[in-house]
Formats: C-alpha cells, structure tokens, sequence
C-alpha cells in the first residue's frame, strides 16, 4: 500500500512539472510572437525617399541626437573622384530633410552621413552591395530608366548554377538568364557572355546593372532577339559571390589575388562547355557575343582574341585594355598578332563605350589607335560620365540590339 501511495505521489510530481514546462514554453511563444510582430506596431518610419512631381526628391531622416547629416548620392557634384556631401536641414520636431534638384530618369544610389559616420538610410529598406559598399537605391521613372524597370511583359527566368572547372580545380557558380518561353519551348537560342568589373561577382549585373529586365523589357518590344545570358564570376580564386562558397562571409575586396592575370581567360571555355552541355544554344561565332564592363571588358577583349574564332560580337563597356608589365601569361603574348587573326576571321560587331570622364578614357583612345593601325573595324560610342552603372545599363541598352542580326 505504501508503495502505491508514493507511486501516485511521484506521478503528481511528474504532471505539476510537466504543466510549469508548458507553461514556461507557452510564455516563450507569445514572447518570439510580440519579437516577430514587433514592427507592426512601430511607429511608421518616415517616408524617404520621396520622388516629386517635377523628379526633384526628398529625404527624412528623424534624430534629434545628431548635429550634423548630410546625404552622399550619385547625382552629386564631385571632387576628383569624391562625392561632395549635401548638407540636410534639421526642423524643430528632430527630423533632418534634404530635397535634390530635378534628377535625371536612372537607378541612383545613396548614403546618409551621421556626425561623420556613414551609414544608410533607416526609413529605404531597399539596399544593394556595390563591392563591400552598401547603398540605398531608387528609380526616377518616366525616361530611360523605365528600360529596366519591371513592366508588365513576359519575363525570363534567373539561374544560379553551378560546374565543374578542371582548369581552376574547383566547383563554381554562374548566373544564367533564360528568355521567357524557353522551358516550355523546344528553340535554341544565341548567347551572350556578360562579364562584371572588379570587385563585382555573378550577382553584379543582375543587381547593379539590372540586366534581367533590361532583358525583359526589350525582348518585349522587339528590339532584342530572345538569348541566354549567361554571367560568370571572373574572380578566379573565389567559387562565388561572398557568402555564396565555402568560405562563408567574408569582407569583399576591390582588387584579389590573381586578378586580371591570365588565368580566367585561360579558364573560360569550362565555363562554354558547361553552357553547351546544359542548355539549348545555337553553336558558331554568329551565335556567340561575349561583353564586360572594365575588368569584364578587359576580359572580354582577350577572351575574343585569345580564341579568335570563337566571337562574332564583342563589347568593351569602359573597358581596361592591355595588361601590366608584371602579367605573365601566354594570354597575353602576340596580343597584336592574335588580333590580326582576329580582323582576319571576320567578326559582326567590335563594340566600344567609354565615358569622357572615365578614368580609363586615356587608354581606351590608345586601344582604338591600335586597332586604327591593324585595320580592325569598330563601332564607337562616347557619353558622358566617369566609370559607372549609369553608363554601363545604358552601353547594355544600345549593345544589346546590334546582336545576331
């Protein structure tokens, strides 16, 4: 009997623990809840930025603590290669405003500075990485940035893929555009390889440069034949885009190890066989154009000469043009030659663009001057501007059209 009696009493201890682990768990719940919903009942954040009617815009920053704020955007005056801040006004109730002048139709970027702390703006949620930089964003519509805004047209598919580079010894990631209709159709269709600068990476274009809907957008209207774009990762020591490889997150850098040196190049038709082994492409230079904007130009060039069969158009986007002196390579030996060979096997279009105020300006004169001397045919383009997205959605826009004629 006692034995029963302390089997029960032990069983009553057991339930009035197990209800305190329920309860414990219970309050937890509604705890993470509140967390989750918590910005629901924030106040509202102010809203910034605020395109007006005349495509001047306003920003609001609310902090009573700060002395000073000032806003960093593209469209502002510049000191060599410095943005020069704009100072915003601070009101009664803490909250700083700054309004622009009239801005152009385009993507534009920017920071705020908080007593000389630069930062982003907490009221503009939407943020791009530019290098290890990041940037608030916005389009000014009605102009030419409606090209790569998202319409209501059909739209392509994005891709993350990775393959096999013997050449490089490892598995490495590509991003691939598909034009909308290719799932379900059985067509071929031509491609473009559309390489990133330094610094960037396989999300470059399709973040910064908006390639997709560039894409979208013209094909739509008939001024682009549908193609696969494919945009690889030419940091040959890295798989992926930072945080997207083994290697986890880590800071990103401007300039990395075996940048620019030969080695991409020389890997690059990994990167080919894998497009043909995994897609439905048209085979043949016709069907083959190959772009980049400045270390993606700088590729592009070699790429098209160092197989000089391979490409029957070619973009050089504010492109770097002939190596340094310490670059070793079989790349880079008998560039002169290989061109030749190049203007000999005939290509359809050799596409330059370059701002007046890039600072690769200088050496593309000088590259034209080269291929002045060869003979090689080229189509020139020159706007304004330094070395920018601006310019390089806008050489994308123009580039694109002239493909598989």
């Amino acid at each position: 009997m006692k034995n029963g009696k302390e089997a029960v009493s032990l069983m009553q201890q057991i339930i009035h623990i197990m209800k305190k682990i329920l309860l414990v768990a219970f309050v937890m719940l509604q705890i993470t809840a509140a967390w989750s919903q918590q910005a629901i009942f924030d106040a509202a954040p102010l809203a910034s930025p605020v395109i007006n009617d005349d495509k001047s815009v306003t920003f609001k920053v609310k902090d009573s603590l700060a002395t000073s704020i000032a806003i960093v955007g593209d469209w502002l005056p510049k000191e060599g290669y410095a943005t020069i801040p704009a100072k915003m006004t601070k009101a009664e109730d803490g909250i700083w405003s700054y309004t622009s002048k009239p801005l152009t139709s385009d993507l534009h970027t920017y920071q705020i500075v908080v007593d000389g702390l630069t930062t982003t703006d907490p009221n503009n949620p939407f943020v791009v990485r530019d290098v290890s930089t990041l940037y608030n964003m916005f389009i000014v519509p009605s102009g030419n940035a409606d090209t790569y805004k998202v319409q209501n047209v059909p739209h392509g598919t994005v891709s993350k893929r990775w393959y096999e580079s013997p050449k490089l010894d490892m598995q490495r990631r590509l991003s691939v555009y598909t034009p909308a209709g290719y799932e379900t159709s059985k067509e071929k269709y031509p491609v473009l390889y559309l390489l990133h600068g330094a610094g960037g990476d396989e999300e470059a274009w399709l973040a910064l440069g908006l390639a997709a809907q560039i894409l979208d957008n013209l094909i739509a209207e008939g001024k682009v034949k549908p193609m696969l774009v494919v945009m690889p990762n030419g940091n040959v020591i890295q798989q992926a885009a930072p945080g997207e490889g083994i290697k986890g997150f880590y800071q990103p850098q401007f300039m990395i190890p075996k940048t620019m040196d030969g080695t991409y190049e020389e890997s690059f038709p990994d990167i080919m066989k894998f497009v043909a082994d995994n897609y439905r492409i048209k085979k043949g230079k016709e069907n083959t154009a190959i772009a980049g904007l400045s270390m993606g130009g700088y590729h592009s060039l070699h790429i098209s000469r160092y197989y000089p069969n391979t490409f029957d158009y070619v973009g050089l986007f504010s492109a770097a043009t002939l190596p340094t002196a310490d670059k070793k390579s079989p790349v880079y030996e008998n560039i002169d030659v290989t061109l030749e060979q190049q203007k000999k096997n005939g290509y359809q279009l050799y596409w330059i663009g370059i701002g007046t105020e890039d600072f690769l300006y200088k050496a593309n004169t000088e590259f034209k001057e080269k291929l002045d001397t060869i003979g090689m045919t080229y189509e020139y383009h020159e706007s304004g501007r330094g070395h920018e997205w601006t310019n390089w959605r806008d050489y994308l826009i123009l580039f694109l059209p002239k493909l598989f004629k």
